[in-house]
C-alpha cells in the first residue's frame, strides 16, 4: 500500500464511479511492477 502513495491521483477519489477508481488502482500497480522490473527510477 505504501507503493500505491506516490501516485497523486489515488490520493483522494475524484472519480464518482468506484469501477474509474479501481481502474486507476490497477494502472497504479502496473506501473509500479513495471518499474521494479526494469529498474528504472521515477524522476
Amino acid at each position: 500500500m505504501s507503493w500505491l502513495a506516490g501516485c497523486r491521483r489515488l490520493h483522494r477519489r475524484y472519480e464518482p464511479k468506484a469501477e474509474h477508481f479501481l481502474a486507476f488502482t490497477a494502472i497504479a500497480c502496473t506501473l509500479i511492477c513495471y518499474r521494479r522490473l526494469t529498474g528504472e527510477t521515477e524522476s
